[in-house]
């Protein structure tokens, strides 16, 4: 039987050969319903409003985690020969990783209150596309599943792969995004860090050979300027608490039946959208959502008709850095914007906001990072000055309101 190969903008070509098992288990997994619904999910959420050219999906990044993935753990285990029997759990779990995001991605989470990770779990257990063909390879795929996702699995290297501060989620999104938002300094040197990857018999873990440190350093840099540049990017983040309003003004009209909208978007406004039946939350996708955006901008309520406008024309709020200002001064400045929205008219609470962002270029979540040295393995941050920094948090605060209001004389 024929194979599958993906043409991807970064990895190339990612051939999948039906005559290795665990591979064709993989493109059987791909042609599910729950698995292609990623096409229809952004990966940045409404970044492509700040950077036009991120408009890439769910799918194309899941499928580049799971080359990576491959590729990592096929390096390992040809020296290590014990890592064989984990290779279908490392792939199908870097591939299947994202397959609970609800629509614009993470946004959705701030919005809805979702969690990617709940979905996940509930879509490999309920959905019968996706459970038969995990049984029918084996019945202790899904369990071991369980046990990377939950970071359970008894050999560390196994949900290393795919959730730690060096993984092959990380790696494919800090490439991707940098590459479809333009951002040159997001460039990775893939082949090194993966050359520099190791794997430690004594401890089963994820490890990383000195020679490669600083690949790492590189690694860990871009990662502070993706988060500091990108993801908490201003306009991101005016984006995202604009399309918040207005579903959440959608919400308070819709209980008091004042608001059409589909069964589907129904569903997500009425309740917790995390109990809703699986073919419900399924249904949901970007398009689905900004359907309703655009229809909603012809709405007799003028709140929710103005919100829904300047999400689909692109008439963002402006996000001010107040971050210069005491914390104390900041529900003073707050509260003068609200004054000024009250005497045009406007409903305060709909039209400003203070949001938080913190970005952090290291942590120790879930071990760190190990370095192999002539001493043992040790922490990165010990070894690296530089790391060391990054571990440091940048947190900035952002004053949203709509772009008419000039805070230019408060600032004197």
């Amino acid at each position: 039987m024929p194979g599958r190969t993906y043409h991807d903008p970064l990895h190339g070509a990612i051939a999948l050969d039906r005559a290795d098992p665990t591979e064709a288990l993989l493109i059987d997994l791909i042609d599910t319903p729950a698995f292609q619904r990623l096409r229809r999910i952004r990966q940045l959420g409404p970044a492509s409003l700040t950077f036009h050219g991120a408009e890439s999906s769910r799918f194309t990044h899941s499928l580049g985690v799971m080359a990576i993935a491959r590729r990592a753990f096929d390096r390992l285990a040809t020296r290590h020969r014990e890592l064989q029997p984990h290779r279908a759990a490392v792939l199908c779990a870097a591939l299947l990783h994202d397959i609970g995001h609800g629509p614009f991605s993470h946004t959705c989470e701030e919005i809805f209150g979702s969690h990617h990770e709940h979905w996940t779990r509930r879509i490999l257990e309920e959905s019968e596309p996706v459970r038969s063909r995990l049984d029918a390879y084996d019945p202790a795929l899904l369990p071991q599943l369980s046990q990377i996702y939950q970071k359970t699995h008894p050999l560390p290297v196994v949900w290393q792969l795919v959730t730690s501060q060096l993984d092959c989620d990380r790696l494919d999104y800090l490439m991707r995004d940098s590459y479809f938002t333009g951002a040159s300094y997001g460039r990775l040197d893939l082949d090194r860090i993966l050359m520099a990857m190791g794997y430690d018999p004594t401890t089963q873990q994820l490890v990383v050979a000195k020679k490669g440190m600083a690949a790492i350093e590189h690694y860990l840099i871009v990662r502070y300027f993706m988060y500091a540049q990108i993801y908490n990017h201003p306009k991101n983040i005016a984006a995202t608490w604009g399309l918040q309003q207005a579903f959440r003004r959608a919400r308070e009209l819709l209980a008091l039946g004042k608001l059409s909208a589909d069964d589907t978007v129904t569903a997500w406004l009425q309740g917790d959208c995390n109990t809703l039946p699986l073919a419900q939350y399924l249904q949901a996708d970007d398009g689905v959502f900004i359907y309703h955006l655009q229809r909603w901008q012809q709405h007799d309520d003028p709140v929710l008709a103005d919100l829904c406008r300047r999400f689909v024309d692109r008439d963002l709020f402006k996000a001010t850095d107040i971050s210069p200002l005491s914390p104390e001064a900041h529900p003073e400045v707050l509260e003068q914007v609200r004054r000024s929205l009250s005497h045009r008219g406007l409903i305060a609470d709909y039209y400003c906001g203070i949001r938080v962002a913190l970005s952090r270029g290291y942590t120790l979540y879930q071990r760190g990072i190990k370095l192999q040295t002539e001493n043992g393995l040790q922490e990165l941050s010990e070894l690296s000055p530089l790391v060391k920094t990054l571990t440091q948090p940048l947190q900035r605060s952002w004053l949203i309101h709509p772009r008419e209001i000039d805070l230019s004389a408060w600032w004197q």
